[in-house]
């Protein structure tokens, strides 16, 4: 069965780091468009950055988060940095076949998905 499986989440203080990992389980994410999406109770999920060919980023995290991909280690990452309790979400990543990262917050247009990662930013 074809699965992604994120880690890394937990709780951190404001201004803290975590660093998610998004892995595979039966494919080779070389071949996908990897994003980040998130979801904040009582929120509706969020694409928050994506990596295919090049890297992007929503407003809400941009110049704290950054993507990255290790295809020896099939895997994708999420460095976050400068964490604020706004942050505070269940993290996902998913991947679809499509080598662009247009319309990349289209949540239906993502053929995998894991299964979440809490991440929580209190003091």
């Amino acid at each position: 069965q074809l699965r992604l499986v994120e880690s890394g989440g937990g709780l951190v203080q404001p201004g803290g780091s975590l660093r998610l990992s998004c892995v595979p389980s039966g494919f080779t994410l070389e071949y996908y468009t990897i994003t980040w999406f998130r979801q904040a109770p009582g929120k509706a999920r969020e694409g928050i950055s994506c990596i295919s060919t090049n890297a992007y980023y929503a407003d809400s995290v941009k110049g704290r988060y950054t993507i990255s991909r290790d295809n020896a280690k099939n895997t994708v990452y999420l460095q976050m940095n400068s964490l604020k309790p706004e942050d505070t979400a269940v993290y996902y990543c998913a991947a679809r076949r499509n080598l662009h990262c247009a319309r990349y917050t289209s949540a239906q247009t993502y053929d995998y998905w894991g299964q979440g990662t809490q991440v929580t930013v209190s003091s």
